[in-house]
């Protein structure tokens, strides 16, 4: 008797073990996982729930950059349509700027142009989920900087103190400047154009923004320090990050500086003409003379206010993005009392190209800058995309449970649990005979 009643227990011990065996199988098949507890596998556990984590962060990531590029679409088609109306409005003051045109065609003109104008500030109040993007609110940090423009045309020797008889080509040739050739210079400040003119005889280089100083009420717009100066640089100016900006191909040319900083002291455009004692316009003069092209574009100081996308798991994995200020105000063709770009005399219509010229590089750049990120949103989609995959695979093979084997496992422990009961329910029919014995 003692010995059948060990065997039972041996057995009914088999029997649990077992079973515990099969319903594990049962647990892994049911969830597909491996590790179903912190007791299967401590530390496949924590390595599988890091992982699982990092996956989880790295498909928000994706989403956030999903959601930053559909942002940036909003505002690239806003500036594509302020693009356009830049297009128009130059063809507008070219023809404008045409003799066949009476002053009453120009006002007529003048109504287009108050009117896209208008439009452009619509464009930039474009927004996305309730936030203003093309209206300067983001842009990135950085103190105020002065306007620069450039001319890189005239002769690396060129000064501010050489005559302007004497001026030359960077080709080294001489630009036949008489003395009795007039000089008329124009400008747009605060949506209003400045003229002026006077003879070349006797007057340096310095002295055309002496003279452009002396419009617009004596206000002054051009800084007034190196004017006088007799030394030649290929220092443009400083950024907005307190760099110091050279020419791009490292070689002198002549800079000069809007008196003030930010948009207030920045200058829609500015042209520069020389015409001969008859009237007629030197054009060769004119394309190395006119040539100062704005080199730092004015911006107001402001903290860091650039769109952020964060696109990584841990802190300060983002890409930043900073957008302009692409108002009318912003590119110059409006002023801040509302004054709108004129083009309602043949002068004014003449100074507007140059102004609209500008604004079309402002706004072509902005543009490219958006293109840019938007593009390189899509090799960080593709990044993400693949890290979430490869990921899940790696926490796959510590987590998921291999099917078939699993499956193997149950159907053995199945036949192992039923061959144990079976020994079991045989073990204690076997004791029964001792009962046969009191009767």
């Amino acid at each position: 008797m003692k010995n059948n009643f060990v065997c039972s227990l041996s057995i009914l011990n088999v029997l649990n073990r077992n079973y515990a065996a099969m319903h594990k199988s049962m647990l892994r098949i049911a969830t597909g996982r491996k590790i179903n507890s912190v007791a299967d596998d401590p530390s496949g556990w924590a390595i599988g729930q890091r992982m699982s984590v990092e996956i989880r962060c790295l498909d928000q990531a994706r989403q956030n950059a999903q959601n930053s590029q559909s942002m940036m679409k909003v505002a690239d088609g806003a500036l594509s349509s302020t693009i356009d109306i830049l297009r128009t409005l130059k063809e507008k003051a070219i023809a404008a700027a045409n003799g066949t045109m009476t002053d009453a065609d120009r006002r007529n003109v003048q109504k287009e142009f108050d009117q896209y104008i208008d439009q452009i500030d619509d464009n930039a109040l474009v927004t996305f989920n309730g936030q203003y993007l093309l209206d300067g609110s983001h842009n990135s940090q950085g103190s105020a900087t002065k306007q620069s423009f450039t001319n890189q045309s005239l002769a690396e020797d060129t000064t501010f103190s050489t005559k302007l008889t004497d001026l030359q080509s960077r080709a080294g040739q001489d630009l036949n400047i008489q003395d009795t050739d007039k000089v008329s210079v124009s400008y747009v400040k605060d949506g209003k154009t400045c003229t002026t003119s006077f003879a070349a005889k006797d007057k340096t280089l310095g002295d055309i923004f002496k003279e452009a100083n002396r419009l617009n009420n004596n206000a002054g717009v051009f800084e007034a320090a190196n004017l006088d100066s007799a030394d030649t640089t290929n220092v443009i100016g400083t950024d907005a990050n307190g760099n110091e900006v050279k020419t791009a191909s490292g070689k002198n040319g002549i800079t000069v500086q809007a008196k003030d900083k930010g948009l207030d002291g920045a200058l829609g455009g500015f042209t520069i003409s020389v015409t001969d004692s008859q009237g007629n316009v030197k054009k060769t003069v004119n394309a190395v003379l006119d040539d100062f092209t704005e080199t730092i574009e004015a911006r107001n100081g402001c903290g860091d206010n650039a769109l952020y996308t964060q696109t990584g798991t841990k802190a300060n994995q983002g890409i930043k993005l900073g957008i302009g200020n692409m108002t009318a105000y912003g590119l110059g063709l409006k002023g801040s009392d509302g004054s709108v770009l004129s083009v309602g005399t043949q002068e004014a219509a003449n100074a507007a190209i140059n102004v609209l010229d500008n604004a079309l590089n402002k706004a072509l750049g902005q543009s490219t800058t958006i293109g840019a990120v938007s593009s390189r949103m899509d090799y960080t989609i593709s990044n993400l995309t693949t890290q979430s995959e490869n990921l899940t695979s790696a926490m796959s093979v510590i987590m998921d449970a291999d099917m078939a084997k699993e499956i193997m496992e149950y159907a053995r422990n199945s036949i192992l649990v039923q061959a144990a009961q079976a020994m079991l329910a045989q073990s204690n029919q076997n004791a029964a005979w001792f009962l046969s014995l009191l009767k």
